[in-house]
């Protein structure tokens, strides 16, 4: 008897971006259908047009639920959410229309996470610009997902190639970051990081802690006094060099551009966000809506695929937050 497989929830994102394209090239690839069962939320005539333009071998299965799918290789099994009118549609163009849509298509995925119908969720780019337009109160995913599962400060992690980096600060300036990297916000932040490894499964290994200054050398924490398993400052030159070769577990970046930086250098196309501190597992691309080559078919399905293969990796160990 085959072994059961992760049950990932895949939302298609803004419609008029390549979310659609991005999702019908990942679930024609032989390693997601080995990895995991994927259903996708949308809209069915915008998944035939995604399939027809990628040049997908793929056939829609329409179901009310993920248990009703036929997960064989060439099935795109997709719960239709039928909201939008194709006389009205256009690639590449903000419409709230789209915003709408997008954010139903998330809704529905959190809905069957958080009632235990899918493992995890994977998700495709959105447009914060249709989200305003359709008035939809939230300016992007986080926010969504934090709202919707009761999840006041949701904590992200990358993962790219198996270096997972944490983040102290995030969409700040320096100036600001600075006054934020403080030892208080530290020891909280390592304290919810490391928890949020253990959901995940992630229970050998060393944090490090990336340094803010140049040649800032490694010396003792309060938190490996503690007990806790970190070490650090370590210089941020090399921290995320080492840790990509297995030395450490995870590193906690201080600011945006320092852990940005190293991950999307190591592999722009296979950085993937993990959204930690929920009661479900989400993952995401680490890309945007690409309005320029939508419906173009040229769009790469790497970060979808990866997306789909790291929610379906952490699904069997997630503990719930």
């Amino acid at each position: 008897m085959a072994e059961k497989k992760p049950m990932i929830a895949v939302p298609i994102g803004d419609p008029a971006g390549v979310g659609p394209e991005i999702v019908a090239k990942a679930c024609a690839l032989e390693k997601v259908n080995d990895a995991a069962d994927v259903i996708v939320i949308g809209d069915r005539q915008v998944m035939e047009r995604a399939i027809g333009i990628v040049g997908a071998d793929l056939k829609i299965n329409v179901v009310d639920k993920p248990a009703d799918g036929d997960y064989r290789p060439g099935i795109l099994n997709l719960i239709d959410l039928d909201n939008i009118d194709q006389s009205q549609f256009s690639y590449g163009v903000v419409q709230a229309m789209c915003g709408k849509a997008a954010f139903a298509y998330i809704k529905k995925s959190i809905e069957l996470a958080m009632n235990g119908e899918a493992d995890a969720v994977a998700t495709t780019p959105i447009n914060k610009e249709a989200l305003h337009a359709a008035e939809v109160p939230f300016i992007g995913h986080t926010e969504i997902f934090g709202a919707l599962t009761n999840t006041p400060d949701p904590l992200t992690m990358f993962e790219t190639n198996g270096l997972r980096v944490f983040f102290l600060t995030r969409h700040k300036s320096l100036r600001a970051m600075l006054d934020d990297i403080t030892k208080d916000n530290i020891k909280a932040c390592v304290k919810e990081s490391l928890a949020a490894l253990r959901r995940l499964g992630v229970t050998e290994g060393t944090m490090a802690i990336a340094g803010l200054n140049p040649h800032c050398g490694e010396h003792g924490l309060e938190l490996k006094a503690e007990g806790y398993p970190v070490t650090g400052p370590i210089g941020a030159d090399s921290v995320f060099h080492q840790a990509a070769l297995g030395r450490y577990n995870s590193v906690l970046s201080l600011y945006h551009d320092q852990g940005h930086i190293a991950t999307k250098t190591l592999d722009f196309d296979r950085t993937i966000s993990i959204t930690n501190g929920m009661p479900i597992l989400r993952t995401s691309v680490d890309h945007g809506t690409a309005f320029d080559i939508a419906g173009k078919g040229i769009v790469s399905e790497i970060s979808m695929a990866e997306a789909i293969l790291l929610a379906a990796k952490y699904a069997p160990f997630f503990v719930k937050a």
